[in-house]
């Protein structure tokens, strides 16, 4: 009897670690997001977040609104010494929701065009240290789809541009069907090189599922950063509004997190980085915001403070 107590307390503090945040992860998290504003929230000046993820459309220079959007975010991120994470994407507009621009303006850059506009970014923008040359290069909304050597000659530009006085990412995928073949297609056309790569698991986060990170940890050397990741609130038609559900997507996402944050055997990388999208909620078919629009807090930021503040240096 006594030896059957006793196997019962063991199993339910088990159970018990299990469910309560790692008190040392091996990982780092930050906030992706394009407002401002966020830095003036109390909530997250209370969590002294350090990192944030930054994306910009590669010709934003032409066009003075955008050069105003750009500067006001990264004075205030500069402000806040954050260590932004700016990842250049398509020309702004290009994307309906369904399908991708043929229009001129929508043409992937040319290499010496993408050199010359990293290259005057990085001049106004020096203290600026971590970089991707391309969000979310596998997926349909960018001209980088199917042409993961046409990403990998953007890494190789950038990189060149940056020279040692930046960590650049090589990749930054999401984790649709056909990623695992894209990142070897990449890798094939980069000779190998990267060591720091960037992934967008919410099918992963949403489903409870691990399948498309640990197909990239497989994948790919040295470390993976969840660039945009977090639980979603609406995503019409297939997930209908929840908070509650967004609440424990983002339990679970630090949970996954925690699992795959040491290399495991058969494994070619770790998790080292995760950047939650986003802190404002939106309007709309996509919502996977932590606040409401107004800053008011949801369910998933009780979660995500909970689990965060062990993860910030």
């Amino acid at each position: 009897m006594h030896r059957t107590r006793t196997t019962i307390v063991v199993a339910a503090l088990a159970a018990l670690a299990l469910c309560a945040p790692a008190a040392h992860a091996n990982y780092r998290v930050g906030i992706s997001e394009q407002n401002p504003a966020v830095f003036d929230q109390p909530a997250w000046q209370a969590l002294k977040l350090k990192r944030v993820r930054y994306i910009v459309p590669w010709d934003y220079a032409k066009y003075p609104d955008q050069i105003g959007e750009v500067d006001a975010f990264l004075n205030a991120a500069r402000a806040h010494n954050q260590d932004v994470l700016v990842m250049f994407t398509a020309h702004r507009g290009c994307w309906n929701g369904r399908t991708y621009s043929r229009s001129s303006a929508c043409k992937a850059p040319s290499q010496s065009k993408y050199k010359s506009a990293v290259s005057a970014f990085r001049k106004a923008n020096s203290w600026v240290k971590t970089y991707a040359p391309w969000n979310e290069a596998n997926h349909k909304s960018q001209p980088t789809a199917t042409k993961p050597s046409l990403a990998a000659s953007y890494y190789s530009t950038l990189r060149s541009v940056c020279g040692s006085k930046c960590k650049v990412m090589a990749a930054d995928v999401l984790d649709q069907s056909d990623v695992t073949k894209w990142l070897k297609s990449f890798l094939k056309a980069s000779k190998g090189r990267g060591t720091v790569w960037g992934l967008h698991n919410y099918k992963d986060v949403n489903r409870h599922r691990s399948n498309g990170l640990t197909g990239v940890l497989k994948t790919v050397p040295g470390e993976v950063w969840l660039t945009e990741t977090g639980g979603i609130t609406t995503f019409l038609p297939s997930f209908k509004t929840s908070p509650s559900r967004a609440a424990s997507s983002t339990k679970y996402m630090f949970q996954l997190a925690d699992k795959y944050d040491t290399k495991r055997k058969g494994y070619r990388s770790k998790l080292t980085r995760l950047y939650v999208y986003r802190w404002f909620g939106e309007s709309g078919n996509w919502d996977s915001g932590l606040v409401n629009a107004d800053g008011t807090a949801r369910p998933a930021l009780a979660q995500f403070q909970k689990y965060a503040k062990s993860r910030l240096k």
